[in-house]
């Protein structure tokens, strides 16, 4: 925009004057006075209105201020009034307006923002800014022995150094990031210091540039520098720089480095904001230095300084993965506070993590419980609900899922099986087989068919309490509503016999498994006959399980046949020891 002003001031000069000689150049900023009559200077032909020319404004209403100017040899020259050496040959438009046009240069130029004044620079030397961004580009690749001689270059070169010669030679494209950093440190050093200083401007052209680079080497080099600066307290480092470069450690992995960067934000009087915490967090967590983590998340959170929503769901991510839930939950509650909802994806790993089987925190999943109302789309979050009562009923708080359940079922997401079977084990675990039942005729009033695993956790229930006649009733049912049932069914219903020690049924299931598609297999044999000799001593039919066995190709191992044979040879022995008694 400045360059479009100047050009303007350049036209209004050249259409005045015919100077015989301008000043070959101009290295120090020409102030002008105040101009506040702009109505009449408008009035002057050379300006007419359809093509009127307004300096340093944004619009018509803005008020006019002052600024400085600074041109080049090339350019020409608005001088100050007391300048001797410049004459004009202007003739009546002189005497009317020219004490007037010089002062309308003095404007009050306001930033969009910060209401700074602007100051248009020299213009830059072109032949000496390619001839250093060509020094700059040779040095790319070399090795550091010949990389110092950058600096004896540029010293012959009699560079004019300003803050913006530096600046376009640091956004120059093409030129690696360490050239640039050992130009803007001689730039700063030396003899140099008395023509440039470091501006937050020039520093921060420079992080941008090389934070674009992912080279580790590079990247400490340019910390080094910046910690330098900082170190000065010049107030030069700004809380943009020190996060540029957080992010740019935590992209090379390189999470302690961008700690260190974090934990000098109040050495260098720069004040943290939320993507000073993000950064950090990620830099840490993605190194897995979670002891670090916890500080920086929790100082984040008391000082309320939350990234947006989208972030701040990759933080409850990360602290997730880290196994850093309560950390996370903290997060989400602060979040919550200040009306920001990280993403729904975010939210549901949180739930599944509160929920972990691993830890079974009864807070901590009463806590998922509540999260479940945040839920807007509550339609497809089964996902989430089923995870809630599952960990619902691993910390025993079955009254929780069934009210959950019934929930469910008024408003929403419908529930299916697999809820319904979680509560049904749950029940049937701890006995309450009436719930458990009810609930099952529950499950059928709405459509769905109870599936081999709900029953087989019924007749568990059953047999474990030794109400076997209830477990045969469901195994009954069982085949009527499931042409194929689980070895698990089986299982169950003959272990509940042997513990009654009611073998013969228990023999009679084993013969009629194959009949609803279930093969015994070896553990299934193993355990009958086991019962049969220990608790019954009735090796004649533990023998013929094993010839059976043989005939199926299962073979029964050492242990279990061995039992069989003490168990004969005791029989064998109370046989004879009773005749020699009756013949004695």
């Amino acid at each position: 925009m400045w360059r479009s002003r100047l050009l303007a001031a350049q036209r209004f000069r050249s259409s005045l004057t015919r100077s015989s000689q301008l000043h070959s150049k101009v290295h120090t900023s020409q102030t002008l006075t105040p101009y506040r009559h702009t109505q009449h200077f408008r009035s002057i032909p050379l300006f007419p209105q359809s093509n009127a020319i307004r300096f340093f404004s944004s619009s018509s209403t803005d008020s006019i201020t002052d600024v400085e100017v600074s041109t080049h040899s090339n350019n020409g020259v608005i001088a100050d009034e007391n300048d001797k050496n410049d004459t004009f040959n202007i003739g009546e438009i002189w005497n009317q307006g020219v004490d007037e046009v010089k002062n309308v240069f003095e404007t009050e130029a306001f930033d969009s923002e910060n209401q700074d004044p602007v100051e248009l620079n020299n213009e830059v030397d072109v032949g000496e800014l390619d001839r250093v961004i060509t020094l700059l580009k040779s040095e790319i690749g070399e090795f550091d022995g010949v990389r110092r001689s950058i600096e004896s270059s540029l010293d012959e070169m009699n560079l004019n150094l300003s803050e913006e010669f530096v600046v376009r030679v640091l956004v120059s494209e093409n030129v690696s990031g360490e050239s640039l950093i050992d130009f803007f440190k001689w730039a700063a050093g030396g003899s140099n210091e008395q023509v440039f200083s470091v501006t937050t401007r020039s520093l921060d052209v420079l992080v941008r540039a090389v934070c674009a680079e992912m080279k580790k080497k590079v990247a400490y080099k340019l910390w080094d520098l910046v910690k330098e600066i900082g170190e000065k307290g010049d107030g030069v480092v700004s809380t943009e720089m020190l996060n540029a470069l957080i992010s740019l450690f935590s992209r090379l992995g390189k999470g302690m480095a961008g700690y260190e960067v974090f934990d000098k934000f109040g050495d260098f009087s720069c004040v943290t904001n939320a993507d000073s915490y993000y950064f950090t967090i990620q830099a840490l967590c993605r190194r897995s230095i979670f002891d670090r983590v916890g500080l920086v998340c929790e100082r984040m959170v008391s000082e309320g300084k939350l990234p947006e929503a989208a972030k701040v769901g990759d933080v409850i991510y990360y602290l997730c993965k880290g196994g850093m839930v309560k950390e996370a939950r903290s997060v989400y509650l602060s979040a919550k506070e200040k009306q920001q909802y990280p993403p729904q994806p975010s939210v549901n790993f949180l739930i599944s993590s509160l929920c972990d089987r691993k830890k079974n925190d009864a807070d901590s999943v009463h806590f998922a419980l509540k999260m479940l109302d945040d839920i807007e789309n509550k339609k497809y979050a089964i996902k989430q609900f089923s995870c809630v009562i599952q960990a619902l009923c691993r910390v025993n708080d079955i009254e929780a899922a069934k009210a959950l359940l019934s929930r469910m079922i008024d408003n929403g997401p419908p529930p299916g099986n697999a809820i319904f079977n979680t509560i049904i084990n749950a029940l049937s675990k701890s006995g309450d087989m009436t719930e458990a039942i009810n609930v099952m005729r529950m499950m059928e009033n709405r459509g769905l068919k109870p599936d081999v695993f709900a029953y087989s956790v019924i007749m568990s229930g059953y047999a474990k309490g030794g109400e076997m006649e209830e477990a045969s009733k469901m195994l009954t049912e069982a085949k009527k509503n499931h042409c194929k049932l689980t070895p698990v069914i089986y299982h169950t219903i003959i272990r509940g016999y042997c513990k009654l020690e009611q073998f013969g049924k228990a023999v009679k299931l084993l013969e009629e498994m194959e009949e609803y598609g279930v093969r015994p297999n070896t553990d299934e044999y193993n355990k009958l006959i086991q019962s049969l000799c220990l608790k019954a001593a009735d090796w004649v039919m533990a023998e013929k399980l094993m010839e059976e066995m043989t005939k199926k190709g299962l073979h029964l191992n050492g242990i279990t046949k061995s039992l069989i044979r003490a168990v004969k040879e005791l029989e064998e022995e109370g046989k004879g020891a009773k005749e020699a008694t009756v013949a004695a």
